[in-house]
């Protein structure tokens, strides 16, 4: 396969990626201020950004490392919020799983909410697209957030109090996710997903060590997989 068509899709990814600059650059900034307000140097604030690489998953451990929540605790609701990369990592298995385990190892660590929505979105579009050029798409979406996280973390870690807690940079993380959500909801099936898990955070917020984010996100997916279930079961009742 040419290496000109390897280097388009690569940077179709990488063009298609940008609007999210303006949702990753205060967001990765914003964890490396709170980051150093919560004790971190400089060195752990980029070890805690390079070797996690997971924006809602670090906030999440951050804020219970500074509510003195037992490790174990932080460490299940980081991995609770991280559930959804492993949905991502199955529904992108069909596009990638035949490439070679340095290769798919290399894309694991680089999936994030924006990598997963773009290059799904884009395979689902051209079914037919060779797996180089899925593996160039893949890798250009990586390739401006990725090093813009890093940075940014670096950022906002180096001007630490110079920065305001309260200066509105956390506005990224819930536009983040709806931008993310929204497109997302195709089916019924995600919608009963999504209202069940909202409906049941809202009474379980309560919960101590933020816990109620572990029984919201798991009744959702218990809700969602269910209701897949009926659904499938009724259209093959009235097919």
């Amino acid at each position: 396969m040419p290496a000109s068509t390897l280097h388009r899709r690569f940077a179709r990814g990488a063009l298609d990626s940008t609007p999210f600059i303006l949702v990753a650059g205060p967001f990765g900034m914003l964890f490396g201020v709170l980051a150093t307000e919560a004790g971190l140097n400089l060195f752990e604030t980029m070890a805690f950004s390079v070797a996690v690489f997971a924006g809602a998953a670090q906030f999440t451990a951050l804020q219970l490392m500074q509510e003195q929540a037992p490790t174990l605790i932080a460490l299940i609701s980081a991995l609770a919020v991280n559930l959804r990369v492993a949905m991502y990592s199955a529904a992108l298995t069909p596009y990638l799983g035949q490439a070679s385990l340095l290769t798919r190892a290399f894309a694991a660590y680089l999936l994030v909410d924006q990598s997963y929505a773009l290059s799904h979105a884009k395979f689902e579009a051209e079914p037919k697209m060779p797996l180089p050029e899925k593996i160039a798409y893949y890798f250009g979406t990586a390739a401006v957030i990725t090093p813009l996280w890093m940075v940014a973390s670096f950022v906002g870690a180096v001007l630490g109090n110079a920065i305001p807690s309260d200066a509105g940079l956390d506005f990224a993380l819930p536009i983040a996710f709806i931008a993310m959500t929204g497109p997302m909801l195709r089916t019924p099936a995600h919608v009963v997903a999504a209202l069940v898990a909202c409906s049941c955070a809202i009474p379980a917020a309560w919960l101590p060590f933020n816990l109620g984010l572990i029984v919201a996100g798991l009744t959702g997916m218990l809700a969602g997989a269910q209701a897949e279930l009926w659904f499938e079961a009724r259209k093959e009742r009235t097919a």
